[in-house]
């Protein structure tokens, strides 16, 4: 049987289905000893777009040939050092597309309306002895999204059924007639009544959305991430909400993961979603299987289905 390695944070129904035909081992639960003992017969590691893969194990693996990643995102994975030894990488672009944008919009809709602090507020009572406070429109509304890939592109689409002004930043420039490009984030933010976060993950984008792109967004502002929480400068976003300086935040996705901050709890001008994205299970099945389609592949000889270029 081929041997496949295991990293952190992959479904367990995916590894399930590739131990009927591949013997599995999982990385985090091997000794030094024990991973030694198979490194001359890993050729692939399974990751999810959560996981590390980094240089050292890579380099440590000498007939390494794949890194199959459940996920859009690769940001864990070490690809210069991959491209160095050869190793291609492969990961689930397209599939969860769709639900991705429909969270965003979800998060969008919640957090200008205070849907979840609304409930609160009738749960704690309040209702009884007042009227709950007046909350943002979101029809007609101006959005500002980072990054215009294929999820920017898929949130502008859902965007425009409600009629808003859609603007974007993007490190390459976007020319649509129905869409305004700024090549500076700041004045996306400025022109912006909710920011959503859709870039990619990485070096470029760490922290991209700091101090001066929130104070730009204003204490009327909100913030959507659906990205990647590195992409967000979390202390002063948590400074502004706890300050007042940013109207509210929809969050699916943190720095520290599974760990968010205390400050952003318990308020009812922000929900956070335990990164659910792509969580649905039509999705997620099919990302399993456009997995496992590619490592059948590798195996075979044929061409990878989506490799990473």
């Amino acid at each position: 049987m081929s041997v496949i390695l295991r990293v952190d944070k992959v479904p367990q129904v995916l590894a399930d289905a590739l131990a009927q035909t591949h013997t599995l081992y999982e990385y985090s639960q091997l000794s030094a000893e024990q991973l030694q003992a198979i490194i001359e017969d890993v050729q692939v590691i399974l990751a999810s777009g959560e996981s590390k893969v980094e240089a050292a194990l890579i380099n440590q693996l000498p007939e390494l040939k794949l890194i199959a990643v459940f996920g859009v995102g690769y940001d864990g994975v070490d690809i210069r050092a991959a491209k160095a030894r050869g190793v291609e990488v492969t990961n689930t672009p397209d599939i969860l597309t769709d639900d991705v944008a429909d969270l965003g919009i979800a998060l969008m809709l919640n957090v200008s309306r205070r849907i979840n602090g609304a409930q609160k507020f009738i749960e704690r009572g309040d209702w009884l002895s007042g009227v709950y406070p007046q909350s943002t429109k979101v029809s007609g509304g101006r959005l500002g999204i980072v990054g215009f890939g294929r999820i920017g592109r898929a949130v502008a689409k859902r965007a425009q059924g409600f009629s808003m002004k859609i603007s974007c930043f993007d490190r390459n420039p976007v020319e649509n007639s129905e869409i305004t490009y700024y090549p500076s984030l700041q004045e996306l933010a400025k022109n912006s009544d909710i920011l959503m976060v859709c870039a990619s993950a990485g070096a470029e984008t760490l922290k991209l959305i700091n101090r001066d792109v929130l104070t730009a967004l204003g204490p009327e502002g909100i913030l959507i991430n659906i990205a990647r929480g590195s992409v967000v400068d979390e202390e002063a976003l948590v400074e502004a909400i706890s300050q007042g300086t940013l109207g509210g935040a929809g969050l699916d996705v943190f720095a520290n993961e599974p760990h968010v901050p205390a400050a952003l709890l318990n308020r009812d001008n922000v929900v956070v979603t335990p990164h659910i994205g792509s969580a649905t299970r039509a999705t997620r099945a099919a990302m399993a299987k456009l997995v496992m389609d590619n490592i059948a592949a590798f195996y075979a000889g044929e061409a990878l289905l989506t490799p990473v270029r």
